[in-house]
């Protein structure tokens, strides 16, 4: 069975959607068989693996209301191994319309208990808020990946998501663990970048990942060109990084 992934934090351009997209190409290029779901309303995921979202014409609102079956929202991509569900606009109003859908909390986890057997990984890109799309995709989820970008107030964030961690394993998915925290946006040149990665390890130890994202001008520019960065420039800093991540998380166990 395989393992589902929520990638969260509620702060925004902390690298969630950059390591949904490269983790799972990095995996599915390692034959892995992956499903990205784009969770957040924005489809920024669904625009970096080379899709429009308004030429979707049906994607995760549609899964989570029980309307489709899952082979008409699944979308193959640019890798064999990796497959989307993308975001519609539609989903810009779920939290409104399913107001009064039954168990709303776990729309997402009845969808996904019929494809935990056809993927090694399924990974959540969440939105960059704690509202109803990130609480679907935390109750349906195995692990949670915090991608921390080093900066200031990087910590300040992490508390509060933590919290929620928290609370969504009480009350509505108590096998909920932490995959671990990735450090992003890192610059070796920057004294901070460094200061605040040594505090997050020291605070956090084992639960912070080795492999630590750069800021890298590559990573930056492959979604405008719709490819995971291994698809863009395979060279570069970045998608070494992510690849070394990918042997990470297999060495991790969570395989």
């Amino acid at each position: 069975m395989g393992h589902v992934i929520s990638i969260s934090n509620q702060k925004g351009g902390v690298g969630k959607t950059t390591t949904a997209v490269n983790l799972s190409a990095s995996l599915a290029a390692a034959k892995r068989s992956c499903l990205l779901i784009d969770c957040d309303p924005q489809g920024n995921a669904t625009t970096g693996l080379g899709f429009d979202k308004s030429a979707l014409n049906k994607g995760v609102y549609d899964f989570m209301l029980d309307t489709v079956t899952w082979e008409e929202v699944i979308t193959k991509t640019d890798l064999p191994h990796l497959h989307l569900i993308g975001a519609t606009k539609n989903l810009v109003g779920a939290e409104v319309e399913m107001v009064s859908v039954e168990n709303k909390e776990f729309r997402l986890r009845k969808g996904l208990s019929k494809l935990r057997e056809k993927y090694d990984y399924i990974f959540l890109d969440c939105p960059p808020s704690l509202g109803f799309l990130t609480v679907n995709a935390l109750a349906a989820a195995d692990l949670v990946m915090v991608p921390l970008q080093c900066e200031y107030y990087a910590l300040e964030g992490l508390s509060q998501l933590l919290n929620t961690l928290k609370a969504v394993k009480r009350k509505l998915n108590p096998t909920l663990r932490l995959a671990g925290i990735l450090l992003t946006m890192y610059d070796k040149r920057n004294s901070l970048s460094q200061q605040v990665a040594d505090e997050i390890r020291a605070h956090f130890k084992a639960s912070v990942f080795k492999t630590v994202i750069p800021r890298n001008v590559r990573l930056s520019e492959a979604p405008s060109h719709g490819k995971p960065v291994l698809l863009y420039d395979i060279g570069c800093k970045g998608a070494q990084q992510y690849l070394a991540l990918a042997r990470e998380l297999v060495e991790k166990g969570i395989e």
